[in-house]
């Protein structure tokens, strides 16, 4: 397949920061890679190179974060020649490719979810996307109907489900009025807690929990984007331990 013009969409929802979401190589040297690295989405292009090292035309492009929050997000990639538009969740990138060349020589396979191991170090290294993906259109083929259908020879490696999971775990939102409270454990010398949280607020209360017997209390907040701890011991002369990451 060599073209000079791509369009290139999906959907995808995860809660893996790491993953090959579609992958496709040619003898010619060309490439093409979207994958999510530490929950960011990077798109590597190479519209082909030549031997003298003259014409270098690897090109990588890094946008998004926190996309492995288990929501949707949607991708669109129109390629006309060197001129790229990366779209993540409506915020559009433009840039242009590396290199001299227009065209994208790909005579392998295109894989979704994963690339096949060429034996290459870069393939090994790879992770292969955990999660789910609809609404896969590749230059005007809708890969998930082709694929529910059977349709795509050869059509999947390993299991394919046509359902997404719902993950187990529940979030809880909060506004800037609301609590949770839940009661504390008696006769316990043992504190423990363990959350994972997001917010794009700088400032905020996080845990807060008295002692018995006005031991004293703990307290775990955000300040100016900075997690802190304060522990207040009544009895003990240095009676305050702050901790900040």
């Amino acid at each position: 397949m060599k073209t000079l013009k791509d369009v290139i969409s999906l959907k995808f929802k995860t809660s893996e920061s790491e993953g090959v979401i579609f992958h496709g190589e040619g003898q010619q040297g060309d490439y093409i890679t979207l994958e999510l690295k530490k929950a960011k989405l990077i798109l590597n292009l190479n519209l082909g190179s030549n031997q003298l090292g003259s014409i270098y035309g690897h090109t990588s492009v890094m946008t998004g974060s926190l996309l492995d929050d288990h929501h949707w997000h949607s991708i669109i990639i129109e390629r006309h020649g060197r001129n790229i538009n990366l779209t993540l969740d409506r915020h559009m990138q433009h840039f242009r490719t590396n290199g001299e060349f227009d065209y994208l020589d790909l005579d392998y396979e295109i894989t979704f979810g994963g690339m096949p191991f060429s034996g290459k170090p870069s393939s090994n290294s790879r992770k292969n996307f955990k999660g789910c993906m609809e609404s896969i259109n590749y230059n005007g083929n809708n890969i998930t109907d082709l694929a529910k259908r059977k349709k795509l020879e050869p059509s999947n490696v390993g299991n394919l489900s046509f359902a997404c999971v719902e993950p187990h775990t529940v979030p809880v939102f909060f506004n800037a009025t609301s609590y949770l409270e839940v009661p504390g454990r008696p006769s316990q010398d043992l504190f423990s807690v363990s959350f994972l949280f997001r917010t794009w607020n700088p400032n905020g209360l996080l845990v807060f929990s008295n002692f018995a017997e006005d031991l004293g209390n703990v307290e775990i907040d955000i300040n100016e984007g900075k997690v802190s701890v304060h522990i207040n011991v009544t009895q003990v002369k240095k009676n305050r331990i702050d901790i900040s990451s």
